[in-house]
């Protein structure tokens, strides 16, 4: 045994850079065995290939469900080179060893992602001797080395080239832990389809049994607070445009606040078309606005609350310039974000080098679930994705919003869906003017935006309000008028909506209505 030649077999769905691979392994020695549409690929490009059936003296059958499923397979993944045992066995039987797997499987969360996707398609979709060959080899690392992702291909034959044709056990340890992970992901995505559907065969949304997986991206100094711990995980698909896809191009680490902040900052900014600024502190929004250009938007978003931006995450949905930069540098701030950031408004920036500067591509992608941890498990729903244009709002007041005012509605609707319930934001010309978030009563929130603004000097003449959800009573409505608002925007849906509506035609202002609601808690 210890003079037949290695062996890899090859056998994958995803057949990037296997045909370079394949060329690698034979200058190391190597015999490849394949099968199906592997080998057929290998064979068309001259890469010496002995296909599986031919090597197990059994043919595929089954339409291919079984070509793998054989002792002349397993055993030579699976046994211990130090067993004597084993060792006999094999010699016994005239089966050679396999030391390396280049397997990936049939893609099945790609088949059922498809709109048109049958229940018969996705189960033949769900690969078997794939994921059995994986799990063996991996539990064998310790002489077979496994690799199920096409990137590690050009590194495992580097290590080859300086270690005499062999890989290190440290990287066979580390495959071994890429595929259970993998092979965890796969199955996982198999029970959440089959729980997902109903009666009738039709997937839902929410699984019977929900699996999710996420990658470690690195651990953090402690968490909210420091005698917490925590680390942070990002998909392994992360949607474009997410905040996970961060570049980092100076400052110190980011800490769990300090992500969490700016995910709040990130997700309000990007859902805006016109040039944006988000100023974020403890996850609320405290100053919004939009401008000809970033400088003009932030300028005006500091504005709102100079005082709650100290410290604050500052997110811009398009290039960071110089002039911005350098207007930035008059405030203390944790992390800026944009999507770009010039090379003049770098220099600037790394006179600050502990401030965290992130470069995030815009997109529209999102998350397909927000989950939120209780004692014993876990809250899942559809993100809140709903933007209202001005065919969306009906008006129930005598008076009717002028264009502009109408358009500043729509855009203190869409701040206040990134305020903390009960929300309450004033706006004008694109800027909002005070916030209040957080709050158990509408009224209070209605009475602290209005204290903001005022402590920020602006005036709320003419301004215009959003408020989350419905105002159970005129008084909330009183206190916003009183503070200078000529317009509202809510969702109605209270009992007493006839109430308010009479006291917003007394009060003589504008009143739409949005049909619906966004609690943030």
């Amino acid at each position: 045994m210890s003079s037949a030649p290695k062996q890899a077999l090859l056998s994958v769905s995803d057949k990037r850079g296997i045909v370079e691979f394949a060329r690698g392994l034979i200058t190391h020695g190597y015999r490849i065995l394949s099968t199906g549409g592997t080998a057929r690929l290998l064979v068309d490009q001259g890469v010496a290939v002995t296909e599986v059936a031919d090597y197990t003296g059994f043919p595929e059958m089954l339409d291919g469900r079984v070509k793998t499923l054989h002792p002349r397979i397993h055993a030579g993944i699976l046994a211990r080179r130090e067993d004597p045992a084993h060792r006999a066995s094999l010699a016994e039987h005239d089966i050679a060893t396999i030391d390396l797997l280049a397997v990936n499987l049939y893609p099945f969360q790609a088949t059922v992602a498809r709109a048109e996707c049958s229940f018969e398609e996705a189960i033949e979709n769900i690969d078997i001797g794939g994921p059995t060959m994986l799990r063996a080899a991996a539990k064998n690392h310790a002489d077979v080395a496994v690799l199920v992702d096409p990137a590690d291909y050009p590194g495992i034959l580097a290590e080859m080239a300086t270690n005499g044709g062999q890989v290190r056990q440290a990287s066979r340890l580390a495959l071994a832990k890429k595929v259970f992970a993998h092979t965890a992901q796969y199955d996982g995505a198999i029970a959440n389809y089959l729980t997902s559907l109903d009666d009738a065969g039709v997937p839902g949304p929410f699984p019977g049994r929900l699996n999710l997986q996420y990658e470690k991206v690195e651990e953090m100094r402690y968490g909210e607070n420091p005698h917490q711990a925590a680390a942070f995980y990002r998909d392994l698909e992360v949607p474009s445009g997410a905040l996970a896809s961060y570049r980092q191009l100076q400052g110190k680490p980011l800490s769990y606040n300090n992500l969490a902040d700016a995910d709040a900052a990130w997700e309000c900014v990007k859902t805006f078309d016109e040039t944006a600024c988000v100023i974020v502190k403890h996850a609320n929004p405290c100053g919004v606005a939009t401008g000809s250009s970033a400088l003009e938007a932030y300028s005006k978003a500091f504005k709102t609350d100079p005082t709650s931006a100290f410290g604050g995450i500052i997110a811009l949905n398009g290039p960071l310039d110089e002039s911005t930069a350098q207007a930035l540098l008059g405030q203390f701030m944790e992390v800026v974000i944009a999507t770009t950031v010039s090379p003049a408004a770098r220099t600037l920036l790394a006179s600050r080098p502990n401030v965290r500067v992130l470069e995030v591509a815009q997109g529209t992608g999102h998350n397909l679930f927000e989950i939120k941890r209780i004692g014993g498990g876990v809250l899942v729903q559809t993100p809140d994705l709903q933007n209202l244009g001005p065919s969306d709002v009906k008006v129930f007041t005598r008076r009717e919003p002028t264009v502009e005012q109408l358009n500043d509605l729509l855009f203190a609707w869409r701040v206040a869906k990134f305020v903390k319930s009960n929300a309450i934001v004033f706006c004008n010309r694109g800027a909002t003017l005070g916030i209040g978030a957080g709050q158990m009563s509408r009224v209070d929130s209605a009475r602290i935006a209005s204290i903001k603004a005022q402590a920020a000097g602006l005036s709320m003449t003419g301004s215009v309000v959003a408020s989350d959800a419905f105002f159970p009573f005129r008084d909330g409505l009183d206190v916003v008028i009183d503070a200078g608002a000529i317009a509202v925007i809510q969702p109605g849906g209270s009992m007493r909506d006839e109430e308010v509506i009479a006291a917003a035609d007394e009060r003589q202002i504008a009143m739409v209505f949005t049909g619906i609601r966004h609690f943030r808690h």
